[in-house]
């Protein structure tokens, strides 16, 4: 069978990829994977169709182990199909689209002038990123006259400088940077690495200057799961459907979001919410990024230390569960909604796009994974929510503290020779993946209370007394929460035993 290449399209797909060709390269995309593509590129390719764009992207990989997706999209014209399915509206929706937005792909560790030589394009007004956490970092690197830089921000600065001596410091030359690495303040972090660089490798303060005033930094938050390449037999049936095989095919949910720090006139250089996409452009990103710790991150903190404990393995069956899914709605809509200073409605909508992603027969997300760090992730995404509650007179709020009592019981652990390892509530054994130092305090406070026989209170005491795991002594602010938690810890192990 025949790869996707433009010579099977069809007529209509035919003509976009013509004009794709055709159209100069607007956009510099360092990062090839299955994110970009099915988030950004496909937002550019919803704006072509609807002829509110003009440009093309040239896309590149910010590491060398990169090179074969390049290859691999360079083979086929820049082209993959990408297939969204999911549930939308309570529905269950899938549509194939074969993505037209590459005018250009290729290796930047293997033609370095050709990268460099995008900055001298006047056409070039935007850079989008995705190289993950790890890749938006400063770590020192020498210059080397001719040799391509290994890190993104430190590419980024060399063609930044490349285009600033090109166009003698013009200020309407600036690009517009839109990473997507999960980093809070990620433009900002962006613009530190590239100024780090510059005084690293000696250039003049009048290009710092120019980086800092005419190049725009934006922070921005992104938010949809895309699946990347199918398992089991599902690419080589859609292969047989389709009539051509397509090695770079991805697939994602309907749900997406892009909320970006900046003025909507922006709309004028990407006109995405022009083409109906769920992108905002706000003045402050903190809402968009409270609500998604808070409700959807918070709501997967919530259930993964329950769920596991009573052998529930992904998060659609936690949520199809005849207790755990109630009681995660519940605890949502009742608790955590009222914690937070957003209007009630909104969240409560946003909250039902979560339970609907979580549903996603297409999405296997398993609650071990989610599971790693949990210590770290409960004292960022759920303690904010249930201390909103201690000192105010209220009765504690039963399904946060409920989620706290099956954490620190799936955090009941002890040392091994192959690492950390609990006990479900059925008596089945699993490891725990968490900071070695933390679980080796946890663990010797249970070790501790077993030797000496401690109530299940003073443990519990012992426990949220320990301010290297909560940056603060939840014993002394909550002096009621031991007893609380204790009361929720032994009725979870009663009813499983029943």
């Amino acid at each position: 069978m025949n790869k996707l290449n433009r010579n099977g399209l069809t007529e209509e797909q035919r003509s976009l990829y013509e004009q794709t060709k055709q159209a100069p390269v607007t956009v510099l995309q360092i990062g090839e994977g299955n994110f970009l593509r099915g988030f950004f590129d496909w937002m550019l390719h919803e704006c072509r169709k609807r002829g509110l764009y003009e440009g093309s992207v040239a896309v590149t990989q910010p590491r060398p182990g990169g090179k074969p997706k390049i290859e691999a999209l360079a083979e086929q014209d820049g082209l993959y199909t990408l297939v969204i399915r999911g549930l939308e509206n309570g529905e269950s929706v899938q549509r194939t689209e074969v993505i037209s937005v590459f005018r250009e792909a290729f290796d930047p560790y293997s033609d370095w002038d050709r990268f460099l030589a995008l900055a001298e394009s006047a056409d070039l007004r935007v850079v989008v990123s995705n190289t993950t956490e790890a890749g938006l970092a400063y770590r020192p690197e020498e210059l080397a006259d001719g040799q391509p830089v290994q890190s993104f921000p430190g590419k980024l600065t060399q063609l930044l400088y490349r285009r600033y001596v090109h166009f003698k410091g013009d200020p309407a030359r600036g690009l517009i940077c839109l990473p997507c690495e999960l980093l809070e303040r990620n433009g900002d972090e962006l613009r530190s690495c590239v100024l780090r660089y510059s005084d690293d490798w000696g250039y003049p303060e009048a290009f710092k200057e120019w980086v800092a005033r005419h190049n725009r930094f934006l922070n921005s938050l992104v938010d949809r799961i895309v699946t990347g390449y199918p398992g089991g037999e599902q690419a080589e049936a859609w292969f047989g459907e389709w009539g051509y095989a397509d090695p770079m095919l991805s697939t994602a949910e309907p749900y997406h979001l892009w909320a970006i720090e900046a003025e909507p006139a922006l709309e004028e250089i990407l006109p995405l919410r022009k083409a109906g996409l769920n992108v905002h452009w706000v003045s402050d990103l903190k809402p968009f990024q409270l609500r998604k710790v808070r409700i959807l991150n918070g709501a997967h903190t919530l259930m993964t230390p329950i769920g596991l404990l009573h052998g529930i393995e992904q998060v659609r069956e936690a949520m199809e569960h005849g207790e755990l899914g109630p009681f995660v709605r519940g605890t949502v809509e009742r608790e955590i909604v009222p914690s937070l200073p957003i209007a009630e409605e909104e969240l409560k909508q946003y909250a039902a796009a979560v339970y609907e992603r979580f549903l996603n027969p297409f999405i296997r997300h398993r609650l071990s994974d989610i599971a790693m760090n949990s210590l770290s992730k409960f004292k960022v995404r759920l303690l904010p929510s249930l201390m909103h509650y201690a000192g105010g007179g209220e009765d504690a709020p039963q399904g946060l503290v409920r989620g706290f009592a099956g954490l620190l019981r799936y955090y009941k652990v002890k040392r091994t020779e192959a690492g950390f390892v609990g006990e479900t509530l059925g008596g089945a054994s699993y490891a725990v993946r968490d900071d070695a130092g933390l679980l080796e305090t946890i663990a010797g406070v249970w070790a501790q209370a077993e030797e000496r026989q401690w109530p299940l209170e003073a443990t519990i005491g012992k426990l949220l007394g320990l301010a290297s795991v909560w940056g603060r002594d939840l014993a002394a602010e909550w002096p009621e929460l031991p007893s609380i938690l204790s009361k929720n810890m032994t009725e979870m192990e009663r009813s499983a035993n029943e």
